[in-house]
Order: structure tokens, then C-alpha cells, then sequence
């Protein structure tokens, strides 16, 4: 014990002797000061890094120069499918549909327009395939919903190799939650024998009941949530059987609304009146387009319209049908010039409705006798009772596209014919080669 309070006592003297100048020599250490300009610079300059920064601008602004020229060159290659395509609807000759795998080309960055991603509902049918075509050359994202009661997947296959494409089996009278930016709504069947065949519903495709939204309900409720334009395909057929010769868009029409073709007719006034109501109540971006009689490749071969009815039967040698004295008229526009107008409506300032259709009128014996000229002038001419409520003149009065979409038919009916002609004989040749084969 003694030992230790000795040794502690010594510790005590030894720290009392510590100069008091050497316990205050400990500071914190002096914080950096930011490099000097020169300093930086002479970093720069170090191991050749100002040659690398500008070796790295030259490539990236030679990239953004020459790929805009690149991307001009490209197309002009007359074996690309893309260019093949685009040509499709600039000239009659180059109407008919040619099955391709299309190779889907880059679109550069910033030229051009903003890639727009569009619904067609019935987009499998005879019109909605070909405005798919369309659609697509112009470089948009597609996605198609159909049912396939009137459509068929053989309009489409061309497309089922595209990016760009979706294809999407479904009833427009159940709701479908999408995100686009453009809705083509052209579900509804169009044709005599398909509407006559389910009234029912063909009405109830743009009505609704006590618990669902319906048809173009369902189409118009999505364009309100999505903030998408909606174009409405509606039909000559609001006018019924017209006491205003030519039609105008002003012209209210004369409908029976208890007749066989009434489930049709209302329903389209029906979808109008709903389209019109949802663009002032809910400031929805609507255009209505009020389509006339319409001919092409890819119209069902026995759809009951009278240009495939005469068309196919010409082919098979069987006498054209003509009903009544065949002296009612209708005018016929081809499929291409119905397409750019629906694009030019879709694409303007302006909700319509317009009529499009090609103003050059026809009586019914005068259409047969073109088809005979086109197919056979050997066949004959079989007179039945009229059918129904069934208008006695139609054309349009067209000024208003005119003016409004700068748009009017270019295919006359005489260049036009030979083109649909050709798809159905080769549909039609197949078809027997398939019974045959049974």
C-alpha cells in the first residue's frame, strides 16, 4: 500500500511539471480551401481529358446532323414494304390490299408528328381494316377491338407481325378501360343482312339498359375519362327515304321508326344525338361523319349491300338481282376515298357531322349494267319485289368537307370497281377450291 500511494504521488509531481504552452498545442485540422482556377484548369488539361470532351461533342453532333438525312434516304428504297405501303392510298391503281409482313422503320426522335396511340373499335370489318392500313403507314400505335360478328381476322393478318398492332377479341357493349389518345368507333354491323339478322343488337350497341352503358356509351364514357377524340361513324341512313335531293347535313331526315330498317336507322340518330350530348355536357372532343354507300376489297361476298350482291353473283354467273323497277339511286364511293376522309375529319378543328361520299349518282340498272361491263356482259338481270322502307334516291351534298376538311372523292366508280372485282374473285375462287376439297 505504501508502495502505490508512493508511485501515485510521483505520477502527480510528473504532470504538475508539464508545460502548460505543450497542453494547448492540439486544434482541430484546418478545413481544405476549393482549388484554385489554375488548379482546375491545370487538372483539365492533365492525361489529354479536354481532348476527350471534345472528341465526345464532335461524334454526338455529328449523330443528331446526319440522322434526319439518313432517315430521308431510307424510305426511297423502292424494295422497302414501308414505301410500298405508304403508296398504297395515293393512286387507285394501288388500292388492292397486298398481303405483307411489314417491317416496322424508326422513327427518329423529334420529326415528325407525336406518335399517337388510336383505337378502332370493328376494326376487322370492311372499312375499319382498311383505316387501320392507314393508320399504320402513318407511323401510329393501332389497337383493334372487334368481336368478329361482321369482321374477320383474314383483313388483318398482314398486320400481325407489326409492333405497332394489337388485336384485342371484344363486345363493345361490355366496358374496356384503355389509354389513347383517339377512338374510331365503327363497331356496328352495317349491312342489311347482318342488322336484319339481330336487331336486337345492333340497337342495343348504341343504347343502354337499367344497368350497363352500352356500345357507343362505353366508347364515349372511356374518351371522357382519357380526355381521347372520339369519331362516331354514322351512316346516310339518318336520312331515311329523303324529300331533300341532295342531302345535306342540315336535313333532318325522313325515318319510319317502327320499319325493319329502323333498328339500324334509330340507333345511328340515336348514337348522334348521345355523341352531341357528351361533347356539350361533358366537353368531350367529338366528330361525327355520316358515311354514303361505300365499295372495295374486303366487303363480305354476301353481305346483302348491292355492289357485292351484284359484284359476287356476276362472278358465280348468276343473274344480278335488282329490286323494285331498279330505278332508285345511290352513290358509290370506294373504301380509300372514305378512309382519308374519316383521317381529315379525325384530324381537323371541326365536329360535324359531314357527309363523306362520292356525290356521282347511279340508279340500280345502271350499276348492273357497269358491273356487266367490268365482269360479263353476258349476264342477266332477275327483278324481285322491293324490299322495305328502301330509299328512293341518296347522295350526298359533300360542299361542307369540301370547304371545312378540303377533302373530296378520287376514285370514280368505273376505276374503282375493277380493284374490288379482282379481291373477289380470288376470294371467291377459294372458296370453291375449299368446297371442293370437302
Amino acid at each position: 500500500m505504501k508502495q502505490l500511494h508512493k508511485q501515485a504521488s510521483v505520477n502527480q509531481r510528473r504532470d504538475e511539471e508539464i508545460p502548460s504552452n505543450l497542453a494547448s498545442t492540439y486544434s482541430p485540422k484546418a478545413l481544405k480551401h476549393p482549388r484554385s482556377l489554375p488548379r482546375s484548369i491545370n487538372y483539365l488539361f492533365k492525361e489529354q481529358r479536354l481532348l476527350f470532351i471534345l472528341v465526345g461533342i464532335l461524334i454526338g453532333s455529328t449523330f443528331f446532323i446526319l440522322q434526319p438525312t439518313l432517315y430521308r434516304l431510307g424510305p426511297s428504297d423502292p424494295n422497302n414494304p414501308t414505301t410500298s405501303i405508304s403508296r398504297s392510298f395515293s393512286t387507285a391503281h394501288d388500292l388492292v390490299p397486298k398481303p405483307t409482313h411489314a417491317k416496322v422503320g424508326r422513327v427518329p426522335v423529334g420529326l415528325g408528328k407525336r406518335r399517337l396511340r388510336i383505337v378502332v373499335t370493328g376494326g376487322a370489318g370492311f372499312v375499319g381494316s382498311h383505316l387501320v392500313d392507314k393508320l399504320l403507314d402513318r407511323g401510329n400505335d393501332v389497337i383493334v377491338i372487334d368481336n368478329f360478328f361482321t369482321g374477320r381476322k383474314d383483313n388483318l393478318v398482314h398486320h400481325f407481325g407489326n409492333p405497332r398492332f394489337e388485336l384485342i377479341r371484344h363486345d363493345v357493349v361490355e366496358p374496356i378501360l384503355l389509354e389513347v389518345d383517339q377512338i374510331y368507333h365503327l363497331a356496328c354491323p352495317a349491312s342489311p343482312v347482318h342488322y336484319k339478322y339481330n336487331p336486337v343488337k345492333t340497337i342495343i350497341s348504341f343504347l343502354f339498359n337499367h344497368t350497363n352503358v352500352m356500345g357507343t356509351l362505353n366508347m364515349l364514357g372511356l374518351a371522357k375519362r382519357i380526355g381521347a377524340r372520339f369519331l362516331l361513324t354514322s351512316t346516310s341512313e339518318v336520312y331515311g327515304d329523303p324529300l331533300e335531293h341532295p342531302q345535306k347535313e342540315t336535313y333532318w331526315g325522313n325515318v319510319n321508326p317502327i320499319g325493319e330498317r329502323s333498328c339500324y336507322d334509330e340507333g345511328k340518330r340515336t348514337a348522334e344525338t348521345l355523341a352531341m350530348d357528351y361533347h356539350r355536357g361533358a366537353d368531350v372532343e367529338v366528330r361525327i361523319a355520316r358515311i354514303f354507300n361505300t365499295y372495295g376489297p374486303r366487303m363480305c361476298l354476301d353481305d346483302g349491300r348491292v355492289v357485292s350482291n351484284f359484284v359476287a353473283q356476276a362472278i358465280r354467273r348468276q343473274p344480278l338481282t335488282v329490286y323494285g323497277d331498279g330505278k332508285q339511286t345511290r352513290s358509290f364511293q370506294y373504301v380509300s376515298d372514305l378512309v382519308n376522309g374519316l383521317v381529315a375529319l379525325m384530324d381537323g378543328e371541326h365536329v360535324g357531322p359531314f357527309n363523306l361520299g362520292n356525290p356521282g349518282e347511279f340508279t340500280m340498272l345502271e350499276l348492273a349494267e357497269v358491273v356487266k361491263e367490268t365482269i360479263d356482259s353476258s349476264a342477266t338481270i332477275e327483278f324481285r319485289p322491293n324490299t322495305a322502307d328502301d330509299p328512293h334516291k341518296r347522295k350526298p351534298d359533300i360542299s361542307k368537307a369540301k370547304e371545312l376538311l378540303n377533302w373530296e372523292p378520287k376514285v370514280s366508280l368505273r376505276e374503282g370497281l375493277p380493284l374490288m372485282v379482282s379481291d373477289f374473285q380470288n376470294r371467291i375462287l377459294n372458296e370453291d377450291e375449299g368446297k371442293a376439297i370437302n
